[in-house]
């Protein structure tokens, strides 16, 4: 039997800590939270994307950064790459399950920003008056 100490532990372990320097959850907070992570997200909300169809749906972002981001993603479980045996190669990008899941917050948060945005910018403009 594990006593009560050991099985708390087990339990906190579960469940993560995102206050906590060494958290896992931190990295995947950051995957799905940094500018091309967050974009990503939201372009494959759309529907499954080619890897240039991506690029250019996703302004601005480099071929290389794309690619990591890419990775990451498919990494924490929310992006599966499908490479189908043809030349030249053609690799199709989607979310997951879990992906459509995170991806709905993600789409959320992307939305408040977008409708609030006309007073955020106020909210600048007026600071940089001061």
């Amino acid at each position: 039997m594990i006593d009560r100490t050991a099985q708390r532990l087990l339990d906190g372990w579960q469940l993560g800590n995102v206050l906590a320097a060494d958290c896992p959850s931190r990295a995947i907070l950051t995957h799905l939270t940094n500018r091309w992570g967050t974009l990503v997200m939201v372009a494959l909300a759309t529907g499954p994307h080619r890897f240039a169809e991506l690029r250019r749906k996703v302004g601005g972002v480099s071929e290389r950064m794309l690619s990591q981001t890419l990775k990451d993603l498919e990494a924490d479980g929310f992006v599966l790459r499908t490479a189908h045996p043809v030349v030249p190669p053609h690799v199709v990008y989607e979310l997951t399950a879990l992906g459509r899941e995170a991806a709905a917050h993600v789409v959320a948060l992307v939305g408040w920003i977008e409708g609030a945005l006309p007073e955020i910018l106020a909210g600048k403009t007026a600071l940089a008056a001061e």
